[in-house]
């Protein structure tokens, strides 16, 4: 019998890979990587874990996302590593998916994958009647950007604001001691004085005085969580000066160049950091894992869907970026009115939304609600996906 190889929508990807020019690629593949790929892809998911509509093929959109296309086919669309034979450990972008392509899913032997061709057209047979991943070069318009894993405009502006550190060391930072004019608050275009600065960088970010994050139990600090404000240019350094004899600091100026809520004397200076772009892989933690949401980010008291909040665990607790989390509403307590004695009794948690870990500190992470049917509270318990 004609031995046959399910070909998955990642093997594809890596043969394109292979293809790619020189420098093209940032994360090389070795052959063992392409091979533990090929053997995952072989493997697919159990039929039952198909959503009950999953159509046999789907045409990649602008604007389509990789959990948006993975709700399309799967129950449990933080399963798709499974389904499309990722190995997210080893490779790390294998998003090769772009508008215009139609991916197919392939049922076979009680298990589905998807695949980028109908019928594994896209490999061709060997003498031993093996099937042979052939690289090939696609073209494609400049504009067309692969897809990526959730909607990326909820969290990129985030990247940049976040800040959790484990000790209040912005008390350290370099801070605003005073504004042109006598002025108290600054507006966007206006200077400030510095004191502080060390290491001088073209651009920082501003931030109000941290506040602690508390765990929802425990009481303790986490860690703290400063707010930010804008931007600002260095515009001119610091030094010293004589008056009367005397020898007296000359602080920096900066100039503000953006703003999210007023700048003052007394805030602090970070540096900007990298934009981190990273395209994540949504799965499942390996191990049961669970805690609290100790706050909404920002002014609200609840939160909703494509909201963000906190969470009283962090890579120290073993949570990553890319980690799907259940959200669940405790079970009320009610009266047993079915008989005479009128008991109390406890209804069992349920769950009622899905959480995206997408920024990681080490004891708090940040995290998307991607579903959710009410309103997300502090003391919101979560838990792995069931």
């Amino acid at each position: 019998m004609l031995k046959s190889l399910r070909l998955s929508l990642t093997a594809a990807a890596l043969a394109c890979a292979y293809a790619l020019p020189a420098g093209a690629n940032p994360y090389p593949i070795t052959e063992d990587q392409r091979a533990t790929a090929e053997r995952v892809a072989q493997a697919g998911v159990p039929l039952d874990e198909l959503a009950p509509n999953a159509p046999d093929s789907h045409t990649v959109k602008r604007g389509d996302t990789l959990w948006a296309i993975s709700s399309i086919f799967l129950k449990s669309p933080w399963r798709w590593p499974e389904l499309w034979g990722m190995n997210r450990q080893q490779i790390a972008n294998p998003h090769l998916i772009y508008p215009g392509q139609t991916l197919y899913l392939v049922k076979r032997d009680g298990r589905a994958t998807l695949q980028m061709s109908p019928g594994g057209s896209s490999a061709a047979a060997g003498e031993s009647g093996d099937v042979v991943l052939t690289p090939r070069v696609r073209t494609t318009d400049l504009a067309d950007n692969p897809v990526a894993a959730i909607p990326q405009h909820l969290i990129e502006p985030f990247l940049n604001e976040a800040i959790v550190l484990d000790s209040d060391e912005l008390a350290a930072a370099p801070r605003i001691v005073a504004a042109q004019e006598g002025r108290v608050m600054l507006s966007q275009g206006e200077s400030a004085y510095v004191r502080g600065i060390q290491q001088p960088m073209s651009s920082y970010r501003v931030f109000r005085s941290a506040k602690p994050l508390r765990d929802f139990e425990t009481k303790e600090v986490l860690g703290y969580e400063s707010v930010y404000l804008g931007t600002a240019d260095l515009t001119r350094l610091g030094g010293e000066t004589l008056n009367q004899g005397d020898k007296l600091e000359v602080p920096a100026t900066i100039t503000v160049r953006q703003m999210r809520q007023e700048i003052g004397v007394g805030d602090r200076l970070a540096p900007v950091p990298t934009r981190n772009y990273s395209r994540y892989v949504p799965h499942a933690p390996g191990k049961p894992l669970g805690g609290r949401i100790i706050s909404v980010y920002g002014d609200a008291i609840t939160a909703g869907q494509n909201q963000i909040v906190a969470l009283n665990r962090g890579s120290a607790d073993g949570l990553e970026r890319g980690h799907v989390l259940s959200l669940w509403r405790a079970g009320r307590v009610v009266k047993d009115r079915t008989d005479n004695r009128n008991e109390a009794v406890q209804l069992p948690d349920e769950a009622h939304g899905v959480l995206f870990v997408f920024q990681t500190f080490k004891r708090v992470s940040y995290a998307l609600i991607i579903s959710v049917k009410e309103p997300v509270s502090t003391g919101d318990r979560f838990s792995e996906p069931r």
